[in-house]
């Protein structure tokens, strides 16, 4: 796939695409009743040691808040759930490991069905990462593109740079468009 359109800013504070999810399971959760914050190293290795340990193998459910930060929960939590039902910076799909003694991001997506973030979001993840001392690639290493249709407000996953949408064959605009209210 191509690279979609970038710079749009409209990924910011996007809302929830769609309906209410199923809760994060325990080891994902945090005070704030959604995904655990991550806001430094330290906190990132005490979410890695604990319950959430058994799931690194796989990737895990990520949001990047309003302030900025880091929420994880286990990949079969809801992104909207991980968010504590709020507005997000970016959100998706990100797997860790360890080299050389630290935690780095193995893969990183902007998979998410919840809140379909554009893939000009990528900036306020980098930014999330940094800031929780774990490396990271210099973008998504899978992006997902997501458009609205115009035409019957499906939503839409872009393939190949096809902007057609598949449910009733309308064209599909270049930039993203899905949270109606970032108009």
């Amino acid at each position: 796939m191509g690279v979609p359109v970038r710079g749009t800013g409209r990924a910011e504070g996007a809302g929830p695409a769609g309906g209410r999810g199923r809760r994060a399971g325990a080891g994902g959760r945090g005070p704030e009743g959604g995904g655990r914050s991550i806001r430094s190293a330290a906190e990132f290795e005490d979410w890695a040691a604990g319950p959430a340990a058994a799931e690194l193998s796989e990737p895990v459910t990520f949001v990047v808040d309003r302030a900025g930060v880091l929420r994880l929960a286990p990949r079969r939590s809801e992104h909207v759930v991980c968010a504590g039902g709020g507005r997000v910076l970016s959100a998706g799909e990100i797997t860790f490991g360890r080299e050389s003694g630290r935690w780095v991001v193995r893969a990183v997506s902007n998979q998410s069905t919840g809140y379909c973030p554009d893939t000009g979001s990528w900036p306020a993840v980098a930014e999330a990462l940094e800031a929780a001392g774990i490396g990271h690639p210099s973008g998504f290493t899978h992006e997902v593109v997501f458009r609205r249709c115009p035409a019957c407000a499906q939503l839409n996953v872009v393939r190949d740079e096809h902007f057609v949408c598949v449910f009733c064959d309308g064209s599909l605009p270049p930039t993203w468009n899905v949270d109606q209210s970032a108009g």
